[in-house]
């Protein structure tokens, strides 16, 4: 049985499914199709927290799922930006369990990663599968990945 390592960039996910889709991810979906006859290392959701009741709800459900769920508070600059950026965690978490997983299943569109999922291939010899919203997934991601898994309808809530 493989060891499967899963990382999801919450934000991502929720921005690009709702983009093009105007739906929500389906992490139970999700889940089953991600961990299906692999031996689960860990699974972790990066999201922001602005402390609302409907996203603690969300954060919730994501842990009975059975995801560790890692939040950052959500900050908006007197500009009007805002940040909340996991990018640096995922990046050091995925360093982290690389050496013990076969597989890193990550779902985010970010180009960011590509480095990431190139850097445990080549170091650790770990194969990974891309999670994302066709179009507004990075081509480089997707060129870096063993494998990309198109969030599609059969993804999707409702």
């Amino acid at each position: 049985m493989k060891k499967v390592s899963l990382f999801v960039d919450v934000q991502n996910i929720y921005y690009t499914t709702k983009s093009a889709y105007h739906r929500n991810f389906d992490y139970n979906k999700f889940w089953t199709q991600a961990t299906q006859n692999r031996q689960i290392v860990t699974a972790r959701a990066y999201a922001t927290s602005r402390g609302d009741k409907k996203q603690t709800e969300f954060q919730n459900i994501l842990r009975a799922i059975g995801f560790n769920v890692r939040l950052k508070p959500f900050i908006m600059r007197s500009d009007g930006s805002s940040k909340g950026d996991w990018d640096v965690g995922i990046t050091i978490d995925v360093m982290e369990f690389a050496q013990e997983s076969d597989i890193i299943v990550l779902a985010s569109g970010d180009g960011d990663f590509d480095v990431l999922i190139k850097t445990i291939k080549i170091r650790f010899n770990t194969d990974s599968e891309i999670y994302g919203v066709p179009g507004l997934t990075a081509s480089s991601l997707i060129a870096e990945a063993t494998c990309f898994k198109p969030i599609d309808d059969k993804l999707l809530l409702g």
